[in-house]
């Protein structure tokens, strides 16, 4: 399989990027659609392809041109006949991709592996009627295939173990980086991405006075995300991330914490679907001004603050601060024995800065006596570019004023979001990490996999898995239990992998 011939059955994008993948990595390709002249046409667009990869000096010219002398499209299906693998990328419907695989059986030799590109569809559904099941394993691409290196080998229920090795192993050969997943709704990627969009949406739903902007921005500069949740539904479009989303959670049994979102069906209904058709969260019209996340206004910050109890994630953050001048005073009054329970807290100007649990600033300000500003989660709090934080009802302005100025003191920018449970970044992560936790432990993929296949395939700065140990699995379970008492949703329940963690001191991702 290694040498042989490939058949790409679909000449839309993510088939052209396949084709193109096997063509550099030294395959003789056969481009197949069903529309007249679209195979042809795609050729062509992988040629130009060719030409800008060699324009920018990252692929040879010799490679190139031997890789579009190997490409060509098929007239038919029985041109199909001598290859070894034929990957099908047609539309992403069982019925379509069901007809595909029938009609090649009637073709390829019995050795020949039958892969399909699908993104959610069921592999043993798809595998259904097939004389030879076994054969048949999902090669799950993500777009654009030719530059994203991830790959889900997707095995069935039928799928013979060595041809999801051969098809792992050949991903390699071409460059990618594949991990073996077991087939269920949304697979790893589309299924443990749910809630990045889930939450974002989320925090719209609940009329808090967020905007996507400001979403966007706080997930971007403090939990480093290499996009907002919102402005990438748009790139996505947002009536193939709404499909996505339904797709998974009527697999799933309408579980409510894949629950579609109806501020993004309104979107769908009303035709604003992102890039494509000019606008979605955002206006993609040239010339349009891009919105500013909401930011505060420059503040002083106090010349000291005293701090005590074990900051976990956030205890960078005052290293960063006594790097610009701030006093840190360590608290030096005895704690109790087990102070990873001491209760994280600063003292500033009179209130208290404390990181979140889940709780809102309000519950917490009742708890204290005094007033509170909650500090959201930030992937590294050395090198956030903005921090958010939320104030408890009439915490004074001069408490408020004095937090934003000494995270200001740092360089980064400051939001200050309404006080909702959990705020941005730390509730967005605790429901990927518990639901990256349950992938796992149901045996879909094994949490290295997990975590690869989401810093690959979605882009995340960290796996959620090895996140979820950098904060701790106690303090994720915390979020999500404050966050499922403040809301009454079983969205945010715990699943017993997190639990377990949480309840024994274990790691998330084994040992």
């Amino acid at each position: 399989m290694s040498t042989g011939a490939v058949g790409v059955v679909g000449a839309g994008t993510m088939g052209a990027g396949i084709a193109q993948v096997a063509a550099l990595a030294g395959h003789r390709v056969l481009l197949l659609d069903a529309a007249s002249g679209r195979a042809a046409a795609a050729v062509a667009d992988v040629g130009r392809a060719l030409d800008r990869l060699v324009a920018r000096g990252r692929v040879d010219a010799d490679r190139a041109d031997a890789a579009r002398e190997r490409l060509a499209p098929a007239a038919s299906i029985a041109d199909l006949a001598d290859c070894v693998l034929v990957v099908e990328a047609a539309a992403e419907q069982l019925d379509v991709k069901q007809q595909v695989m029938a009609a090649l059986e009637d073709v390829v030799a019995p050795t020949c592996v039958l892969a399909t590109n699908t993104s959610s569809l069921s592999i043993t559904d798809v595998a259904a009627g097939m004389r030879h099941p076994g054969r048949l394993v999902g090669m799950h691409f993500f777009n654009p295939a030719p530059a994203m290196r991830l790959v889900e080998v997707v095995s069935g229920t039928a799928t013979d173990p060595d041809v999801a090795a051969r098809v792992a192993a050949l991903a390699t050969a071409w460059g990618k980086t594949p991990v073996q997943v077991a087939s269920s709704p949304g697979f790893v990627v589309n299924r443990v991405a749910r809630p990045f969009y889930g939450e974002a949406l989320a925090a719209l739903e609940e009329d808090t006075g967020l905007d996507a902007a400001t979403v966007d921005a706080v997930l971007r500069e403090a939990g480093r995300f290499p996009m907002g949740p919102l402005e990438l539904t748009d790139l996505i479009g947002q009536d193939v991330n709404l499909a996505t989303s339904r797709s998974v959670w009527e697999q799933l049994g309408r579980d409510p914490r894949y629950a579609p979102s109806r501020v993004q069906e309104a979107l769908v209904e009303a035709g604003t679907l992102g890039r494509k058709t000019g606008r979605g969260f955002y206006r993609h019209d040239d010339g349009s001004p891009r919105p500013r996340p909401s930011t505060a206004p420059p503040a002083v910050a106090p010349e000291k603050v005293v701090v005590r109890g074990d900051w976990g994630p956030w205890t960078s953050l005052w290293e960063r601060v006594e790097e610009v001048g701030v006093g840190v005073l360590a608290d030096a009054r005895p704690g109790p024995r087990d102070a990873h329970r001491f209760e994280p807290v600063a003292e500033v100007d009179g209130g208290l800065l404390v990181p979140t649990d889940g709780r809102t600033a309000a519950d917490r300000a009742a708890a204290a006596g005094v007033p509170v500003v909650v500090l959201d989660l930030a992937l590294d709090p050395r090198t956030a570019t903005r921090f958010a934080v939320a104030a408890s009802p009439g915490c004074p302005r001069e408490v408020l004023d004095a937090v934003v100025g000494l995270l200001q003191a740092t360089g980064a920018a400051v939001t200050v979001l309404p006080d909702r449970p959990g705020l941005l970044v730390a509730r967005t992560v605790a429901v990927l990490v518990d639901e990256a936790a349950a992938v796992a432990d149901e045996g879909i993929a094994d949490p290295a996999d997990v975590d690869t296949a989401l810093r690959l395939g979605a882009g995340y700065p960290l796996g959620p898995l090895e996140w979820g140990d950098r904060t701790g699995p106690a303090r994720v379970a915390a979020v999500l239990d404050a966050v499922a008492a403040a809301t009454g949703s079983d969205r945010y329940r715990v699943s017993p992998a997190l639990r377990r963690a949480s309840t024994t001191g274990g790691a998330l991702r084994g040992h």
